[in-house]
């Protein structure tokens, strides 16, 4: 290995052992959202210390020991502007972290278990090696013993072969090429389907913790799964099927009827994901308030006769709210408590994040 090799190595070690230690921090404050690209994260470091000069006396001589004193400022620079102060300054360092690292740093703080898929569905996808022979091509995958196999051949059909004087010269129709072939290939999908409660008495703070929660939630399953959907859902007395920034910015002032997004859940899997070929994960979001007793049993049916048995894990986080009664929880859980498929679980603010995702993925189902 390079010795630029094992600096970089180390490097990427401190980094990954800075941002384990502060996960917290950065679950709680969501900035990593706002920093993610396609398939990397800017992660802010603070407190690098920068390498620097000092003016002062060196005993041993060398560079930098011309006239001056103790003190003065370099030539060429200008003064600072601001009062002087006598604490240490800040530096802060961004740097580039994969989604798929940010996952496992996730996994190994979380002591969460790696997922077993059930259901496969056929997904096209390259192979690993060339496995096929085909007459076009580039010349860099030109296969020569192939070539010269049919350019023997043709001449010995065609009675121009001389054993005796025994050169062979392919022709252009002789040219044969690797092939990359493509087959199908059963591969483990996914789809996440979110649902949140956009009535009047969830707040904005409240669906930031959704969206906080949501992101670390994809970042672990997308580690997990090849192939991953997301649908996203927003109720209030009625459902809707909304795309990522609307589901993260509407705001409704309404009642709210839960079992509206229950059934259009359903309808989404038995239109676009069969069990039997997806991995089915819903998560829903409120505060905990639904408009009756009568819409809460629709809800619980729901669950136990069509939901439950489709998905791998259904998840229902209640965001504590100042408007919120909290009472939907208390009745799932005394209704289907006994449920392994159904987990539940209370986010009071934004320090209950990381374990309400370590209840929701902890279960490795």
């Amino acid at each position: 290995m390079r010795k630029i090799d094992q600096d970089h190595t180390r490097f990427r070690d401190i980094v990954r052992g800075r941002i384990k230690r502060d996960l917290r921090k950065y679950v709680t404050s969501g900035e990593l959202i706002g920093r993610q690209g396609k398939r990397y994260v800017s992660i802010p470091l603070p407190q690098i210390q920068l390498p620097r000069f000092r003016y002062g006396k060196n005993q041993k001589g060398g560079v930098g020991q011309g006239e001056g004193d103790v003190g003065e400022a370099v030539p060429g620079q200008e003064p600072g502007q601001g009062e002087a102060g006598e604490q240490e300054g800040q530096h802060s360092l961004e740097v580039d972290v994969s989604l798929q690292e940010l996952a496992a740093i996730l996994g190994e703080e979380l002591e969460l278990p790696h997922i077993e898929p059930r259901g496969k569905k056929a997904i096209r996808t390259r192979a690993g090696r060339f496995t096929g022979i085909s007459r076009t091509g580039p010349k860099s995958l030109r296969h020569f013993k192939r070539t010269f196999k049919e350019a023997l051949k043709r001449q010995i059909s065609a009675g121009t072969y001389d054993p005796h004087n025994p050169i062979v010269v392919p022709i252009e129709e002789d040219h044969r090429y690797r092939f990359l072939s493509t087959r199908d290939e059963p591969q483990a999908s996914a789809v996440v389907i979110y649902m949140m409660d956009v009535s009047g008495s969830m707040g904005r703070e409240q669906k930031e913790i959704v969206r906080i929660e949501a992101f670390w939630i994809d970042t672990w399953l997308r580690s997990q799964y090849r192939n991953l959907e997301v649908e996203y859902i927003v109720h209030d007395a009625a459902a809707h099927v909304v795309d990522q920034h609307t589901f993260f910015h509407l705001r409704e002032s309404g009642g709210t009827k839960i079992s509206s997004a229950y059934e259009l859940c359903l309808r989404v899997i038995e239109d676009k994901y069969p069990a039997s070929e997806w991995n089915i994960y819903p998560f829903h979001f409120s505060d905990g308030d639904n408009w009756s007793s009568r819409d809460t049993e629709r809800c619980v049916d729901l669950l136990r006769s069509n939901l439950l048995p489709a998905s791998n894990q259904f998840s229902y986080g209640q965001v504590k709210s100042a408007y919120g009664s909290g009472q939907f929880k208390k009745d799932l859980d005394q209704a289907l408590g006994r449920e392994e498929k159904l987990v539940t679980s209370d986010i009071l603010d934004r320090d209950g994040i990381l374990p309400s995702i370590k209840t929701f993925l902890g279960k490795g189902r």
